[in-house]
């Protein structure tokens, strides 16, 4: 257990006294309404609202899932995330005006004016409990896992009391100040993050016992370190061939847009949504998500990267030869470690200690193991490295880092609380069981909504064990939707059942994956046949729960009937999305003279503004990354690349009609 000073407690306690300010200032604004608590009023301006979508996606949890992916799969590993920039430009520049023009309240409002009669009020309630409550819940307490292991190594408190501690202070503000005070607060927060990133990133290196010396460039010839450096997978060797595929290929061909995962939700979506729904126009939405993007992508995976990598050096994965010999000796000894895995307590403190001990090492985790021994053994997986590398930062400078670790915390779980909570207010119990609410009721009602879901936040948080897993979970959840929800916008043919079905679907494919697959013996029949030589198993789940979901939404969409001519009249009408999917409404429309449609499609230009985006963003990713290695020549020519492709994003973006 660390022992704060007083100066790194007062740092604490001034930052959360902080932003409970923030929260109480707009506390009178957000209970005006429903609209003002949900939405700030429709009058937030596009640099405001692009640093809080950023801030949402920056979470304690966030930092250790790259640390998880640095140490087990290398930097290039993290291609299973920057993978989803590619959706993220594409709801820049074809979705975010689209989504405000739309002028709902939540994103679910989407299913009543695409869709039509029972089916699509049933979507609409379905998913505000589905995603808002079961969903939300989960990814609350993936954040809230990080904020145990937290706990644990640098304050040696207990799950519980730092939950408790964490989601307190955290439901104060969210409850106040509505999304105003989330948005501000989330300004102010990703300030404090960052600077804290950034430290730990400089600090980190300049310690690192890499033999001999604290440089980037004596870390880089660190054999351990070296080894996770590639930020492009190889293709040498079946290895090298199944890593690729599964590192790279899958998540830059498929899975960015046939997996739906919040915050980077195939056609926008989810707290995404809700900000551009609340931006002051068109172009604020659009300069939103820009901004996002560019911060979410280029500016803030590098300070994680380099803990990570110092962490390799500082709590090097066992051997494997060690790895073998703890497997054997647990074998040997499998009586006292079932003893041990039924109650530890009964056994004598030295043998459970070295059962712990053998148990980690068996998994690559004997030095993290050794350090933290009070650590429970839930908890002690991969992503434990950062904050057991934080926990080596400077009195004083300890302070700050962990501000602001509380700020990533803070500002993700208050965005989900707010979020959640506009789902079962807004699309349930304002549109299904009190429709004549008034507007205190309505503002009451999401503070109660609030309250409840980080209980139920904080309980599923202690069941869980690592971040990864959690994340490959909820990709697994959304397989096979993303492509419905890029298409439902530009094609009429799409009705409800096409998105019942396929929500039902990955849903099921997801549970048989978990649940039924490894009592069939799947994964080895999959070995058997050689196809984990062309990817690992859970690539094949994805993969398999993309197919399986897909063919039944297309399949389900062409066996029922379209919606009502009327419905999709208005939508076209509302939305303006043009296309020749469309043709078969507009053609009739622009017949009958009935709507005034005329205009430029302008989503091919929006496409090419995307890939003009990614090649920006990807550039100075990679250059900045390359400076860092140390490889000049290369880094700056990415890094002007990076700069030439975002002055031709501008120039383009200027071509797209925006009000």
């Amino acid at each position: 257990m660390l022992k704060i000073t007083l100066l790194d407690g007062g740092i604490i306690l001034g930052f959360l006294l902080s932003v409970i300010i923030i929260g109480a200032a707009a506390a009178k604004r957000s209970s005006k309404s429903a609209a003002d608590f949900f939405l700030s009023g429709r009058s937030m301006p596009w640099w405001l609202l692009g640093v809080s979508m950023v801030a949402c996606t920056f979470s304690c949890d966030t930092p250790n899932l790259v640390t998880d992916i640095v140490r087990t799969q290398g930097v290039s590993g993290n291609w299973c995330w920057w993978a989803f920039l590619l959706t993220g430009m594409l709801t820049v520049f074809v979705y975010a005006k689209l989504w405000r023009r739309s002028a709902l309240d939540t994103d679910l409002g989407f299913y009543e004016i695409r869709y039509s009669g029972k089916p699509a009020s049933v979507l609409r309630g379905f998913r505000a409990l589905y995603l808002g409550v079961f969903f939300n819940i989960m990814i609350m307490a993936t954040v809230s896992l990080a904020a145990i292991k937290i706990g644990q190594v640098m304050f040696g408190l207990s799950a519980v009391t730092t939950l408790c501690v964490a989601l307190a202070a955290v439901a104060i503000y969210a409850t106040l100040g509505g999304l105003t005070g989330s948005i501000w607060a989330d300004f102010y927060q990703y300030l404090v993050a960052m600077v804290g990133a950034i430290f730990a990133a400089v600090y980190a290196v300049k310690t690192a016992d890499v033999g001999g010396g604290s440089t980037l460039a004596e870390l880089f010839s660190n054999v351990d370190v070296r080894a996770k450096m590639a930020m492009f997978p190889s293709a040498g060797g079946e290895a090298g061939i199944s890593a690729l595929m599964t590192i790279f290929i899958l998540p830059v061909a498929v899975q960015w847009w046939n997996v739906w995962y919040p915050g980077a939700e195939p056609g926008g979506g989810g707290y995404i949504a809700q900000r551009m729904l609340s931006a002051k126009d068109e172009k604020n939405a659009v300069g939103a998500t820009l901004l996002f993007n560019f911060l979410h992508y280029a500016v803030r995976p590098w300070p994680w990267v380099l803990v990570a990598l110092v962490s390799l050096a500082t709590f090097p994965i066992t051997p494997k030869a060690d790895q073998d010999a703890a497997s054997e000796w647990l074998k040997q000894n499998q009586s006292a470690v079932v003893q041990y895995e039924k109650n530890a307590a009964v056994l004598p403190a030295e043998q459970a200690a070295q059962i712990r001990q053998k148990r980690a090492e068996s998994n690559g985790l004997g030095a993290l193991a050794k350090e933290f021994p009070n650590v429970d053994e839930q908890y002690l997986k991969n992503d434990l490295a950062y904050p057991a590398m934080i926990s080596k930062m400077p009195k004083g400078w300890l302070g700050l880092i962990v501000a602001s670790l509380i700020a990533a915390y803070m500002s993700t779980i208050a965005t989900h609380l707010n979020w959640g909570s506009s789902y079962v207010v807004q699309d349930f119990y304002l549109r299904f069981i009190n429709p004549n609410a008034t507007p205190k009721q309505a503002v009451l009602m999401g503070r109660v909504c609030m309250a409840a879901l980080a209980v139920l936040a904080g309980l599923m948080a202690l069941v869980l064990s690592s971040a990864k897993g959690a994340f490959d979970i909820l990709l697994q959840i959304g397989a096979g939707t993303g492509l419905l929800y890029i298409l439902r916008w530009f094609w009429w043919r799409i009705n409800a059942w096409s998105e019942i079905s396929a929500m039902v679907v990955s849903f099921l494919v997801a549970c048989f994956f978990q649940w039924c697959a490894p009592k069939l013996g799947i994964e080895a029949a999959l070995a058997n046949s050689g196809m984990l030589k062309i990817m690992d198993y859970s690539s094949w789940q994805l993969v398999l729960g993309i197919i399986v979901t897909t063919i039944a939404w297309v399949l389900v969409t062409f066996a029922t009937q379209p919606e009502k001519r009327e419905v999709l009249e208005a939508f076209c009408s509302k939305i303006r999305a043009g296309g020749p999917g469309w043709k078969a409404i507009t053609s009739k429309m622009a017949a009958s003279g009935s709507a005034e449609l005329s205009g430029k499609w302008d989503v091919p230009t929006g496409i090419l503004c995307m890939v003009v985006g990614c090649l920006a963003v990807w550039s100075a990713l990679f250059g900045l990354g390359y400076v860092l290695y140390g490889q000049l020549t290369l880094g700056i020519v990415l890094l002007v690349l990076a700069v030439a492709a975002t002055c031709t994003l501008m120039r383009l973006v200027g071509t797209i009609k925006l009000s």
